[in-house]
C-alpha cells in the first residue's frame, strides 16, 4: 500500500513536470545548454576556468548588490558608509572581504583562461568570435576592477583616479572633453564618484552580462575545443566534420558527466576567496581622500600595480606611447589574432612562439608588478628630507631663497621633486624650474597642487609660500632671465631702459 502510495506520488509529480515542460520546453533546453555534449578530452582541469570565471562574477553581483543597499555614492558620505560598513554593519567587513577578494581572484583566473585559451589555440577556426567576446570580457573584468578601486574612494582611490584621468588627459585632440567626461569637472569631486558608480554599478555590469550571453552563445554552437593533438591541423574545409565525428565517438553531456571538475574547482574558489575574506578581511579605509594630505603612499590593487611601476620608470618622452598608443595596438592585435593566425597546429609544443610569448608577457608582469610594490622611486616620505642640495644651487642666493630651501626640506618637497638628480623621481626635477615657469605659475601651483601634485595651501603659510616659491625662480641655468608669461611683452634690462630714456622720440630727430 505504501509503494502504491509513493508511485503515485512520483507519477503526479512526472505529470506536473510534463505539464511544464510541454509548455517552457524545459528537456529541450536543457539539452541544448546544460546537457550539451562536449569532446571527452575537455573534462580536464585545465579546462575548468571558464566556469571558475563566471562563478566569481555572480559572486561578485551577489555581494555587490548587498553593498550597494549600504553604500552612498556621494563625495561627502561615500568614506563614512565605508567605515560604517567595515567597522559597525553585522558581517558588513565579511561581506566587503568577500566582494574585495573575489574581484582579485577574478581578474587571476580570467588571466589564467585567457592564457590557456590561447596556448591551447582554440581562438582559431570556427571560433573567432568565442575568443573576440572573450577579450572584450577580459577588458571589462579589468574595468570593473579598477572602479572597484574608486569606489573605496579612500587616498588610494583619489590618487587612483587622478593617475587615470592623468592618462586620459594626454589623448590627442579630445583629451580635455574625456577627462570633464570622466570627472564631472575639471578637478575630482562628487560628480565623479557619481559618475564612477555607475559605471561600476550599472554598465560595465550590463556590459559584462551581454557579452557573457554571446560568449555562452558561440560555446554552444561551435562547441568547447578539444584537446590539441601535434600534428592534427586545423582546416577550414574538414574541421567542422572533423569535430563533429569527436562528438558522435567519444562526446559526453556536459551535465552530469563533464561538469565534475568544474563543481570541484567551483567549490575551491569559494574556499580559497571566504579564507582570504576571513583571514586577510577587506581592503580599506585607508584614510579619507584628502588632497591636501602629504604623507600617503597611494597604491593600485595588484591587477595595475605594473602599469604604476611602467608610469614611474618610464621617461616623460614615452608616457604618450606607453599609454595612448601601446594599448590600442595590443588589443587591436588580440581581437586580430584570430584572423592573423586561423588554421594549423593548435598544440603549444609546436608553437614554440606561442610559449615564448607567454612566458616573456607572464615575467615581464611579475618583474613591473614586483618592482612596483618595493620600487626605489616610492621612497618613504622622509627618505629625502636630509639629502644633501648641490652646492651650485644654495651659493648667491638671498636670504628670502634660503629660507625658501630651508622650507622646501622641511616640508620633504624633496621626497617627490629632485634637484638635479638628488632626490624622489614621483614628480619632476627641479634644477631648472625657473626658466620653466613663471612666479605666479609656481605660487598657483604650490596652492592649488596640479597633475599629481596635492595642494599645499593648507600646509604653508603665505610667506613660506613666497620664500619656496622665490627660491624655485632662482632654480635655473647661469645667466638666464625667470620665466616670462608669454601674453605680457618682455621688458628690456633696467640699462636699457635707463639708455632709451636719454635718447630722444623718433618724431624728435632732425
Amino acid at each position: 500500500m505504501i509503494a502504491n502510495a509513493k508511485k503515485k506520488l512520483i507519477d503526479a509529480g512526472l505529470g506536473v513536470y510534463g505539464w511544464i515542460d510541454d509548455r517552457l520546453h524545459v528537456t529541450e533546453i536543457f539539452e541544448h545548454t546544460a546537457g550539451h555534449h562536449i569532446p571527452k578530452s575537455t573534462s580536464s582541469w585545465f579546462y575548468v576556468f571558464g566556469s571558475a570565471t563566471l562563478l566569481c562574477l555572480i559572486i561578485q553581483l551577489v555581494t555587490g548588490t548587498m553593498l550597494a543597499l549600504t553604500y552612498v555614492p556621494s563625495g561627502a558620505e561615500a568614506y563614512t558608509t565605508l567605515e560604517y560598513m567595515t567597522y559597525e554593519q553585522p558581517l558588513g567587513w565579511l561581506i566587503r572581504a568577500i566582494h574585495y577578494w573575489g574581484s582579485n581572484f577574478m581578474v587571476a583566473i580570467m588571466i589564467l583562461h585567457i592564457t590557456q585559451v590561447y596556448l591551447f589555440g582554440a581562438y582559431k577556426y570556427p571560433r573567432e568570435i568565442t575568443w573576440i567576446s572573450g577579450v572584450f570580457l577580459g577588458l571589462i573584468t579589468l574595468g570593473l576592477a579598477f572602479t572597484g578601486q574608486v569606489m573605496r574612494f579612500d587616498e588610494d582611490a583619489y590618487w587612483g583616479i587622478g593617475i587615470g584621468a592623468s592618462i586620459t588627459g594626454r589623448s590627442p585632440v579630445f583629451g580635455a572633453e574625456l577627462v570633464q567626461m570622466l570627472l564631472g569637472g575639471p578637478i575630482i569631486n562628487s560628480d565623479t564618484l557619481s559618475r564612477f558608480f555607475a559605471l561600476h554599478v550599472f554598465v560595465l555590469p550590463g556590459a559584462i552580462l551581454a557579452f557573457i550571453a554571446l560568449h555562452l552563445r558561440m560555446v554552444l554552437l561551435k562547441g568547447i575545443n578539444e584537446w590539441p593533438e601535434p600534428g592534427v591541423l586545423v582546416n577550414r574545409e574538414t574541421y567542422d566534420k572533423h569535430y563533429a565525428a569527436i562528438i558522435r565517438r567519444e562526446g559526453i553531456p556536459f551535465t552530469p558527466h563533464g561538469i565534475g571538475k568544474d563543481l570541484v574547482a567551483g567549490a575551491i574558489v569559494i574556499i580559497a576567496i571566504l579564507g582570504c575574506a576571513l583571514i586577510f578581511g577587506p581592503k580599506g579605509p585607508l584614510g579619507p581622500p584628502d588632497p591636501t594630505e602629504i604623507a600617503v603612499h597611494p597604491r593600485p590593487d595588484w591587477a595595475f600595480m605594473w602599469i604604476f611601476a611602467v608610469a614611474a620608470l618610464m621617461p616623460e618622452w614615452a608616457e604618450v606611447p606607453a599609454f595612448l598608443i601601446a594599448p590600442p595596438i595590443v588589443i587591436g592585435f588580440l581581437i586580430l589574432l584570430p584572423f592573423i593566425n586561423n588554421t594549423g597546429e593548435k598544440h603549444w609544443s609546436r608553437r614554440p612562439v606561442a610559449v615564448l610569448s607567454v612566458f616573456a608577457i607572464y615575467l615581464s608582469l611579475g618583474i613591473l608588478t614586483w618592482f612596483g610594490i618595493t620600487g626605489p622611486w616610492s621612497p618613504p616620505m622622509l627618505a629625502w628630507s636630509g639629502a644633501v642640495t648641490p652646492k651650485d644651487f644654495v651659493v648667491n642666493r638671498t636670504p628670502l631663497e634660503l629660507q625658501g630651501l630651508v622650507v622646501f626640506q622641511q616640508k620633504q618637497c624633496r621626497n617627490c621633486h629632485a634637484i638635479d638628480g638628488i632626490g624622489g623621481h614621483r614628480g619632476p626635477d627641479l634644477w631648472n624650474v625657473g626658466d620653466r615657469m613663471t612666479h605666479p605659475q609656481l605660487v598657483r601651483q604650490v596652492i592649488q597642487g596640479g597633475g599629481n601634485m596635492p595642494a599645499y595651501g593648507k600646509n604653508l603659510t603665505p610667506h613660506e609660500v613666497e620664500a619656496v616659491v622665490q627660491y624655485m625662480v632662482s632654480l635655473r641655468p647661469p645667466g638666464n632671465v625667470p620665466a616670462l608669461d608669454s601674453a605680457k611683452p618682455a621688458e628690456p634690462p633696467a640699462e636699457n631702459r635707463k639708455q632709451a630714456a636719454k635718447e630722444p622720440a623718433h618724431g624728435d630727430r632732425g
